[in-house]
């Protein structure tokens, strides 16, 4: 994978830009580089354009921020990525994977136990007198 820039040199800001001076240097750079205003050099605008949308992404979320600080745009090459572990796995910054995430209890107990709370409930309904 390629060495990405700086984050915060992509958007012209210090490391401890607040998060207005984020959203001032993003849209100044967003409309600059905007596929749509650059219509004689319509490549090179689009990917300057993604870069500026991927550090903001990046720097004005407040947990993905910090990853970004502590382990950089490569995020921790030491991590484990499944197939390879403890070796330079590829790491995202996003969280959309546990977005909407419901835990049943029930759920978890059935996988676990071959029927739970759910089960006894079924057997002790289904019982005559």
């Amino acid at each position: 994978m390629a060495e990405k820039r700086d984050f915060y040199e992509v958007l012209g800001v210090s490391k401890n830009a607040t998060d207005e001076e984020l959203k001032k240097a993003y849209r100044k750079l967003a409309k600059k580089y905007h596929p749509d205003a650059n219509p004689d050099n319509k490549k090179e605008a689009e990917a300057k354009f993604k870069e500026v949308n991927e550090a903001y992404e990046t720097l004005s979320d407040k947990q993905k921020r910090e990853m970004y600080d502590r382990f950089g745009a490569n995020g921790p090459q030491g991590g484990f990525n499944g197939a390879n572990p403890g070796g330079g796995g590829y790491y995202s910054y996003t969280t959309s994977g546990f977005d909407g995430f419901d835990i049943d209890l029930d759920d978890i107990v059935s996988s676990i136990f071959g029927g739970g709370r759910s089960r006894r409930r079924e057997r002790s309904n289904n019982r005559t007198f």
